[in-house]
């Protein structure tokens, strides 16, 4: 295997380096094992660090890879140390943040859909996740909404109307994953995560990705100036591009 060790490799989590919400398969552990010997390598997910653990095979993925930002690196770990946290509910204040939760519950309670379970707004350190569906729903009823989303847009309506009644507070509203959209301030997107690596001397960043259109959580960093973006379709196929960029 080639790399330079002066390459930082950045990888999405959910769709990319996992299927979506399911634990990482042994010869994804493998692969990223074997790279992170070689590369700089770093993790940058929508979720907080519990559920990305859950995904990474446990809490250790803090020592396992050189970064590790949750919540689009409000939450930032580098070499298994905490080094950044960042707040929504003191930067927009509680008064805005309960117009927007209650205006997406009362938004989600007026869908129907094949099915609703609980979970429909959950409270992060540095972003508010809403999921129509509700973040209980099981991995079958996850599939059938991601399939019942698709055609019917469920996410990308819920989005348009919470940008035209929030964005004048500099929010943005992003789709992720297969049920849920993500709330955060201007900035706030997984763009924030580069402060943490933007002087760290490396010759180049290479995002990867699987939401990298417009609107999808990982368009921003995708699209940065600052990063090389690469759009990838699943663990599979990001193996794939990986192998192929390294000519290993």
């Amino acid at each position: 295997m080639s790399c330079k060790k002066k390459t930082l490799l950045l990888f999405d989590v959910d769709g990319t380096l996992t299927k979506p919400r399911q634990v990482i398969e042994a010869e994804m552990e493998e692969f990223m094992e074997n790279l992170k010997t070689k590369c700089s390598v770093g993790i940058v997910g929508g979720s907080d660090i519990v559920k990305i653990a859950e995904q990474m095979k446990g809490m250790s993925v803090l020592d396992k890879y050189e970064f590790v930002f949750s919540e689009n690196g409000l939450v930032a770990h580098k070499s298994g140390d905490l080094v950044h946290r960042q707040s929504i509910a003191s930067h927009i204040g509680e008064k805005n943040l309960q117009k927007l939760i209650n205006f997406s519950l009362k938004y989600m309670s007026e869908l129907e859909l094949p099915v609703k379970r609980g979970t429909f707004v959950e409270f992060r350190s540095g972003l508010i996740n809403l999921c129509p569906v509700g973040r209980s729903c099981s991995q079958a009823e996850r599939d059938q909404f991601a399939e019942y989303d698709k055609e019917h847009q469920i996410r990308a309506k819920f989005r348009a109307a919470l940008i035209e009644n929030f964005a004048h507070l500099g929010l943005r509203f992003v789709i992720g994953g297969q049920i849920s959209l993500d709330a955060f301030p201007d900035g706030w997107d997984k763009t924030y995560c580069l402060r943490f690596v933007e002087n760290e001397g490396f010759d180049a960043i290479h995002f990867f990705g699987d939401k990298t259109t417009e609107g999808g959580n990982d368009y921003e960093i995708f699209a940065d100036a600052r990063t090389v973006g690469h759009t990838v379709t699943s663990p599979e196929d990001t193996r794939k591009q990986v192998t192929e960029f390294l000519s290993l």
